[in-house]
């Protein structure tokens, strides 16, 4: 008689995956809002539009760690990944101008480590709480063979809203003609927690893996999640333009939001860079410019404010973090220049 062949005897364990969807549902309830209607553990989640909204549009994200993740499976420390997937999602959301309303995950892996899991769902958990968006649904994938073993990968959705009105296109931008005239708009930066979610093929290449544990804190240090402080500006002042300093650092992110004919320029000296952009920069002998396009070099964050609020905006800001005046837009070729 033939021997019976199961599922399980594949690689794929479905008992120990329900286990983790269970221990899901019951966790990311902690998020749910009463406009949940329907969330994890169907095929599909429900969510209803907030009320107040006159022309509500909808605006959506996506994003993933990166190769970060190569040192959290080296160090078997996966509680702070799931921030980092949901802050890339959300601070490119709000960059419009929107709130964050809910938030899916994809985490993928070769064989299922329940454990690890589970870990890695408090740091999504937690991201969700963060960013007040609910964690409604997402997808756990085991496919043997198809990722090394203790491997794991990660993808983010989030969905977010905004009054069509009140989206932040950037074309409002207005440029002063020098640096020391007081009209015009200026460049509010917004502190990183440090390397962010960014850059990691070339951290990884400058510090070696008999290294990672060494600077395990810089390395695994969570991206910052924006959305109370920039939501609470966008209240409060006019913003005209918000950038977020991901991959490609300032040098190909800030010109995303600038109008034809003007130019962001950026005073060194005006923020503290963190030490492990220098040290980066030291052990690569890595160019200024180059710095300035791979790494956010302690800014993850820019808004566009005008002169006239620009003292005020500092001050509020800085109530929720750290935040700096960093430089000044002016007339030119869109693009940024480092003085």
């Amino acid at each position: 008689m033939r021997k019976q062949i199961t599922y399980r005897d594949s690689g794929v364990d479905i008992d120990r995956a329900d286990r983790l969807v269970d221990y899901i549902a019951r966790t990311a309830f902690r998020t749910y809002s009463k406009r949940v209607l329907a969330g994890i553990g169907g095929f599909s989640a429900c969510y209803s539009i907030p009320s107040g909204y006159k022309n509500p549009v909808l605006v959506s994200c996506t994003d993933g760690v990166g190769t970060k993740l190569k040192i959290a499976f080296e160090l078997n420390k996966h509680d702070t990944v799931g921030i980092d997937l949901v802050a890339m999602s959300i601070n490119d959301l709000i960059c419009c101008g929107a709130k964050p309303l809910f938030f899916l995950d994809y985490f993928a892996t070769g064989k299922l480590n329940v454990r690890v899991a589970k870990e890695v769902m408090k740091g999504i958990i937690k991201g969700c709480k963060i960013s007040n968006c609910a964690l409604i649904g997402g997808e756990t994938a085991e496919m043997p063979g198809f990722y090394a073993p203790g491997e794991y990968d990660l993808s983010g959705f989030a969905v977010g809203i905004v009054e069509r009105d009140k989206i932040i296109p950037g074309r409002e931008i207005k440029p002063s003609d020098h640096l020391q005239d007081i009209s015009g708009d200026m460049l509010l930066g917004l502190a990183s927690s440090g390397l962010h979610s960014n850059g990691f093929s070339l951290v990884r290449k400058l510090i070696p893996q008999k290294e990672w544990k060494r600077f395990a804190k810089e390395l695994l240090e969570p991206t910052r999640i924006y959305a109370e402080v920039v939501l609470a500006l966008i209240e409060k002042f006019t913003i005209k333009g918000i950038a977020h300093i991901t991959g490609g650092g300032f040098l190909e992110n800030i010109p995303r939001i600038l109008p034809s004919g003007t130019k962001a320029v950026i005073k060194k000296g005006t923020w503290p860079v963190h030490p492990i952009f220098a040290l980066l920069q030291k052990r690569g002998n890595i160019p200024e410019q180059e710095m300035y396009r791979t790494f956010n070099m302690g800014i993850g964050m820019v808004l566009v404010v005008p002169a006239s609020q620009i003292d005020s905006a500092l001050r509020f800001a800085n109530r929720f973090q750290e935040a700096y005046i960093i430089g000044k837009v002016l007339r030119g070729k869109r693009k940024v220049e480092i003085i």
